[in-house]
């Protein structure tokens, strides 16, 4: 999942639903830095968790 993911796009936490929307800050191989908007900026690991893109935002 992390090789289609870019700095800017949106995504959400299928684990975390309550996290809100996030913005892709970061990628480093596997590991995404994402700023949630009730989380604040966290790193995922696309090895463990995959995120759902959010085309069109």
């Amino acid at each position: 999942m992390s090789q289609i993911l870019e700095p800017g796009m949106f995504v959400r936490n299928p684990r975390q639903p309550d996290w809100g929307l996030g913005q892709v800050q970061s990628v480093v191989g596997p590991k995404v830095t994402v700023n949630f908007e009730e989380a604040g900026k966290v790193v995922v690991d696309t090895r463990v968790v995959d995120l759902d893109w959010q085309p069109g935002l």
